[in-house]
């Protein structure tokens, strides 16, 4: 845990941290505004595996694929994921370095808070995981094997409860600083 701290030490000026935040983002809205409508206008109105914190069924992933057609099945593949490979690694970077640059405005950088810094990085390798196991899922098919959706899925619902547990962790540290802020104020005025 100390060479993350270290790392994490060395790597938050704002200027990297928001450059990253910037950059990430970027790569985010491309994703959602260009690469999933792409890939979804072949799929009938049916949601990308990417796109389902919740998980998904064999029979889904088959009705997915059917759906999408060799066309679409070949952009999800040439295009969508390509991106999605590139986006997981900022997540964990940007997002672990955001968490660690506001631990340390409030002084819980070297203390066991320091391990929140991992959670965007967890989010990041499943969603690695879940990409290969998409990419596995496309290029086999018609042979979908239940073990690789199943493995998927798990990959997919790790993805979206540690997105979910990192945002929430984020808005508490920033509502934390929020009160710090306030309280200092506070006693500057009544000095």
């Amino acid at each position: 845990m100390e060479r993350l701290t270290k790392f994490i030490e060395k790597n938050i000026s704002g200027k990297k941290v928001l450059g990253l935040f910037i950059l990430t983002n970027i790569v985010y809205t491309f994703m959602l505004t260009v690469t999933i409508p792409k890939t979804m206008g072949f799929s009938n109105g049916m949601k990308l595996l990417d796109m389902m914190p919740t998980g998904y069924s064999f029979n889904y992933v088959s009705d997915l694929f059917n759906s999408l057609g060799e066309n679409g099945r070949l952009t999800y593949l040439t295009n969508q994921i390509p991106v999605d490979m590139i986006y997981p690694l900022l997540f964990g970077l940007s997002y672990c370095l955001l968490l660690g640059y506001f631990l340390k405005k409030l002084n819980k950088l070297n203390s066991p808070y320091n391990y929140l810094c991992l959670i965007p990085i967890i989010a990041g390798i499943a969603d690695y995981l879940e990409n290969i196991g998409i990419i596995t899922m496309l290029k086999n098919y018609p042979e979908l094997k239940e073990i690789t959706v199943y493995t998927t899925n798990i990959f997919s619902v790790i993805k979206s409860i540690s997105t979910s547990i990192f945002f929430i962790t984020l808005i508490v540290v920033l509502i934390t600083i929020g009160i710090k802020v306030i309280k200092q104020k506070k006693r500057a005025n009544t000095v």
